[in-house]
């Protein structure tokens, strides 16, 4: 008896002893196995990286903090695993806290959240069921990234129409590495790589481009470029040159900026409209005629593999906008009414770019032909519905359209290109041919690019915000003040800026897929009873056979022979 007391004590002492050792090596290395088939839970070799290398005190603020519903909460442990992840590889650089920002009074609470949105964090109107009903609250699924005095801030809720609030949340949480990685890593460097957005051919207004560069500042910096005066070092300086929807004609000196700016590695980011037609026009006159613009531009773009279409789409998965419908005792009957000029674009493509965008919203689209160019990739980005066919330029449209019911049976095809990305080494339009009046003899383009990337929209639309009537300030960059829906034109755009100026990969991160596994609720209404009688009586069964199994062998083994 004594004997096996000592050896028992003599197991407990080595067990206390291991389970010790093993805490004290847990300080100090950290593993993790990953069982699940997508690997959500192992972070990628990027990120990694970016944490490993951080020479100074991180700390992340996320906003997500309260009582919410079970939607919301599984997102805030998603991003508290993430962050848990990103700290153990920090090396206890990256420090977090979760704060609510609606605990004060009312008062001191829309400050915070005048300040928070100012900083660049995106609020959510969320119904909340109470006693008395609904209630509208307002959350922050943001965070707000902090290093080294920068601040960078992290809009994490993935919102997109005509999907189910499930797919939401999901296609929200499978975002999270990408979303917090590339703010991490533009937070991270000094220099903020310059993107330059063309004037002097009549293109969008700062006022028409103010949300779009006012949401790049911070991890960018952003500027206006005229390219009739600046220098060829000048141009050399940016990372990505915008052309926002030209009106006038491009000469051949500034095409050849262009194509210089091209062949040194510099990316191009392209939103053009072939065709001249706009709203307020016809709502001067009730009719226009859409004609073809000369931007002088064709034979550039044919060169590097894409050709813009003198045509319009009308597409019947469209935005509306407000029409006078007629007058009652003296006032305006405004009423909303579908515009087939105006295309919303569903991303399907699972490229990281659009891959889950929300609706892309435009007003007088072309189509896009691609060219084949040896050396150059293309994705198509962006299309039309199936729903959707073409007006040739130059053609009458007229208000008096939206009176007309489409025939589905004109509107059936396959979707038509918009939006294309370009990648690879493009070849010079310039090759054997004289060098424009007024180019230095030096400063000769290369017969073929370096390594770049170009996107290409055929439509000049979608980078202008709306501008408010009444105090003249800009909407946010998607924003549609009739309907007041938000369009995911500002996402498409920090990312298409994102892609072009990324040059390790982050943005790869975006083809992460964490697959719902929802259980069936037309099996879970049909068999609830089934499953109730077996969750309720077969614990209780086992138990029982249990009890009986462990009766009858303590019977046999201590009971006494005769």
């Amino acid at each position: 008896m004594v004997n096996v007391r000592k050896k028992d004590l003599q197991y407990l002492g080595i067990f206390t002893i291991l389970v010790v050792i093993v805490n004290v090596l847990s300080s100090f290395l950290f593993a993790r196995i990953d069982f699940t088939k997508e690997k959500r839970y192992t972070l990628s070799a990027i990120s990694k990286h970016e944490l490993a290398s951080l020479d100074d005190d991180m700390q992340i603020t996320v906003y997500l903090e309260g009582d919410f519903p079970a939607g919301f909460k599984h997102l805030r442990s998603e991003v508290r695993d993430l962050l848990n992840d990103y700290k153990a590889y920090s090396h206890g650089k990256l420090h977090f806290n979760f704060v609510n920002p609606s605990l004060g009074t009312e008062q001191s609470n829309n400050e915070l959240y005048q300040e928070l949105t100012e900083k660049g964090l995106s609020p959510t109107n969320l119904s909340v069921k109470t006693e008395e009903g609904l209630s509208q609250k307002i959350i922050f699924p943001s965070a707000l990234v902090i290093y080294k005095g920068r601040e960078m801030p992290v809009n994490f809720f993935q919102t997109k129409m005509g999907v189910s609030p499930e797919e939401v949340l999901n296609n929200s949480v499978q975002n999270l590495e990408y979303v917090f990685t590339s703010a991490i890593r533009k937070v991270k460097s000094g220099g903020r790589p310059r993107i330059g957005f063309t004037e002097g051919h009549g293109e969008l207004t700062d006022l028409q481009l103010a949300d779009a560069m006012n949401s790049l500042q911070g991890a960018f910096e952003a500027g206006r470029v005229d390219l009739r005066s600046i220098s060829l070092e000048g141009l050399a300086a940016l990372k990505v040159l915008v052309v926002p929807k030209p009106d006038r004609e491009f000469t051949e000196v500034e095409k050849y900026k262009i194509d210089y700016f091209l062949m040194r590695g510099g990316n191009i980011f392209w939103t053009i409209d072939n065709v001249n037609a706009e709203l307020d026009s016809l709502r001067g006159m009730g009719s226009q005629l859409a004609f073809a613009k000369k931007l002088n531009l064709d034979d550039l773009l044919f060169r590097y593999g894409v050709r813009i279409n003198y045509n319009l789409i009308a597409d019947m998965n469209c935005s509306q906008i407000p029409l006078n419908v007629g007058n009652t005792g003296g006032q305006a009957q405004i009423q909303m009414v579908p515009w087939l000029f105006y295309p919303i674009f569903m991303p399907l493509s699972q490229h990281p770019l659009v891959k889950n965008l929300d609706g892309i919203r435009s007003e007088f689209a072309n189509t896009i032909d691609t060219i084949a160019v040896k050396g150059v990739k293309k994705h198509v980005i962006l299309a039309s519905s199936p729903f959707s066919r073409v007006l040739n330029a130059p053609s009458m449209i007229s208000l008096e359209m939206v009176e007309q019911q489409p025939d589905p049976k004109s509107f059936s095809g396959a979707p038509l290109p918009v939006g294309v990305l370009l990648e690879g080494t493009f070849p010079s339009n310039f090759t054997n041919r004289p060098v424009p009046e007024g180019v230095p003899a030096q400063d000769i383009s290369a017969d073929k690019s370096r390594p770049a990337k170009m996107i290409v929209i055929a439509d000049g639309d979608i980078l202008k915000n709306q501008v408010s009537s009444q105090d003249g300030s800009p909407f946010p960059l998607g924003f549609d003040r009739y309907t007041g829906l938000q369009y995911g034109n500002k996402t498409f755009f920090l990312n298409a800026i994102d892609y072009l100026t990324d040059d390790s990969g982050i943005i790869e991160l975006r083809t992460k897929e964490v697959k719902m596994r929802l259980l069936d609720k037309g099996r879970i209404k049909s068999e609830k009873t089934i499953w109730q009688v077996i969750n309720v009586c077969f614990p209780l069964v086992l138990l029982s056979i249990l009890a009986v199994v462990l009766y009858v062998y303590r019977k046999r083994k201590y009971s006494v022979r005769l």
